[in-house]
């Protein structure tokens, strides 16, 4: 009798912790699908809103580190044009750690510049999901990167000459 006890218990304590995380993981879910929606429909409020206070948005550009005021100032014209950006996630990866207070990502998104990986991480706010970190990055085929450095190479190259520059300063 004590070891169907025992093994119930185990069985039990075991459903509730993969629950748990699946619980979470689903949260995680509808606050990305949430600040998607929310830039597609220009909620400026609902998109910041799922964000930190201290929240990084990396873009695709090279010098688009956005600390949150600063991704605040320059979002806010496109949203009160009432079209920000649209993103869909097609795929999502979504880990957590063992306490489960902050969580890391990674995502296909449908854009507007075609296939994107979005990758970011979430952490536990007063028991709500939030949204810390964001990196978009635009997705290249590995049979087109050649084609990709010699668009981008003039201008990439005086930037790491001026960021040179900058470091031995």
């Amino acid at each position: 009798m004590k070891t169907k006890a025992v093994i119930f218990f185990g069985y039990l304590l075991t459903t509730l912790a993969v629950s748990a995380q699946v619980s979470d993981k689903q949260k995680i879910n509808e606050v990305l699908d949430n600040w998607h929606l929310a830039a597609a429909n220009a909620d400026f409020d609902a998109y910041f809103g799922l964000m930190t206070k201290d929240a990084v948005f990396l873009g695709t550009d090279a010098m688009e580190n956005w600390q949150n005021e600063a991704f605040r100032s320059f979002s806010k014209p496109y949203f009160d044009r009432g079209k920000a950006w649209s993103f869909t996630s097609v795929q999502r990866n979504i880990y957590m750690n063992e306490g489960k207070t902050f969580a890391w990502f990674d995502e296909l998104l449908d854009t507007q510049m075609k296939i994107c990986r979005g990758s970011g991480v979430l952490k536990k706010v007063n028991g709500q999901w939030k949204i810390a970190h964001y990196v978009l990055s635009i997705a290249v085929p590995n049979e087109n990167v050649d084609e990709l450095i010699q668009i981008k190479e003039k201008k990439d190259d005086e930037l790491l000459l001026e960021l040179k520059a900058k470091q031995q300063n």
